[in-house]
């Protein structure tokens, strides 16, 4: 069953940082089975506090979204992540 990983930016602390991260984050998708569905574009906050902006990947399922969150490559890329901007991050199952 696919799974989406959804990281939304709710505000940015250091824009070195975040570019850093910018630099390393894509690289990491590769070897992975996901689709970017939607990466800072144009959006509209319908309910709660605003946010910067929002990420979409979809996965196969839960174990592939978790694989790729915590494969190496990627753990060293959200370190500059966590220390460029508050976000909030979920991975969900579809239906």
């Amino acid at each position: 069953m696919a799974a989406y990983a959804i990281f939304i930016r709710e505000s940015t602390r250091d824009a070195s940082e975040l570019d850093a991260y910018s630099q390393r984050a894509g690289g990491t998708l590769a070897g992975h089975p996901v689709s970017v569905l939607a990466a800072y574009g144009r959006h509209e906050v319908l309910e709660g506090p605003e946010v910067e902006g929002v990420v979409i990947l979809e996965f196969p399922t839960i174990d592939e979204a978790k694989a790729w969150y915590d494969s190496p490559a990627y753990r060293e890329a959200r370190e500059h992540r966590f220390k460029g901007a508050d976000y909030r991050a979920v991975i969900v199952e579809g239906l």
